[in-house]
């Protein structure tokens, strides 16, 4: 699957500001001859680096006062593997590398520990593996609103639990930390997302079962073969789309993704097993 996608932000910026950007595409095996551009306006030097483990992408961007746009484009081919579900088990915890262990954790949006009562009532009994997991997901679309401005940039798990409504980033914590909370490693993915209506960043998770990372989208909304990964890492706070430090203004941003290729429109169901990398013993295989 082929895919085009890329991204327009501007700003007017008061003061000097550093902008810390993570919106480029991750350069996986399963992203495929990935090209692309990066046009700042003004042009203006930039500063780059990859994570080793997880191959999360920063640009950083030293920005004077005044008008600032960036435009991200780019085109990848989306290879990817799928299973029978019901073949996708569980790491018992005594087992796992102990490289995942910062995404058995909670974190700083991932209330794991406070939820942990509430996630062993509720998924316990529930058959372990990746069957286990997707009832996560159903709970959570079924239990929780989609509703625009009813979280923010704080809004931990706990806290969306309680109000029962969010948008992807909380549905992707509220997953990430019920996982967390039943011992299975999970943690937080950006993405662009094609199916997605309107078409913006989109936040989804992984969880770790069997010795693979396999995708999962609480919302229900985008089709998980139609996820092209930005980053991952333990919450949001670590991939965060733009981290600016100074004062600014966001006054436009357009995020776009099609499918090129020609082929059948008709996308991989919410409920497929979805594998975003190639066989992982450790947190960072990709």
């Amino acid at each position: 699957m082929r895919y085009t996608l890329g991204c327009h932000l501007a700003y007017k910026v008061r003061s000097e500001t550093l902008f810390i950007f993570n919106l480029e595409v991750a350069q996986l095996q399963r992203h495929r001859d990935l090209k692309e551009s990066l046009r700042l306006g003004p042009d203006l030097p930039v500063r780059r680096y990859v994570t080793p483990d997880v191959a999360n992408r920063y640009a950083a961007v030293l920005v004077p006062p005044g008008t600032f746009s960036l435009d991200y484009e780019a085109e990848v081919t989306l290879a990817v593997h799928r299973a029978d579900p019901a073949g996708i088990g569980e790491t018992a915890v005594k087992d796992l590398p102990l490289d995942i262990l910062p995404f058995l954790l909670p974190s700083r949006f991932v209330s794991s520990d406070r939820l942990a009562p509430f996630a062993l009532a509720e998924f316990a009994d529930a058959p372990k593996g990746f069957e286990r997991v997707n009832r996560i997901c159903n709970w959570i679309h079924d239990h929780i609103a989609y509703v625009r401005g009813a979280s923010d940039g704080e809004t931990t798990a706990d806290e969306t639990l309680l109000k029962r409504a969010g948008v992807c980033r909380d549905f992707a914590h509220l997953g990430t930390a019920f996982c967390r909370a039943l011992g299975i490693p999970a943690r937080f993915v950006s993405c662009y997302a094609y199916g997605l209506v309107p078409c913006d960043f989109h936040a989804v998770f992984e969880a770790y079962l069997d010795g693979r990372w396999w995708l999962f989208d609480a919302t229900r909304q985008a089709n998980l073969d139609g996820l092209v990964r930005i980053g991952v890492g333990r919450d949001a706070a670590e991939i965060a789309f733009a981290t600016p430090y100074g004062e600014m203004e966001p006054t436009g941003m357009e995020i776009r993704i099609d499918r090129t290729d020609g082929a059948d429109e008709a996308g991989a169901r919410t409920t497929d097993a979805i594998s975003t990398e190639e066989p992982a013993p450790h947190a960072g295989a990709a």
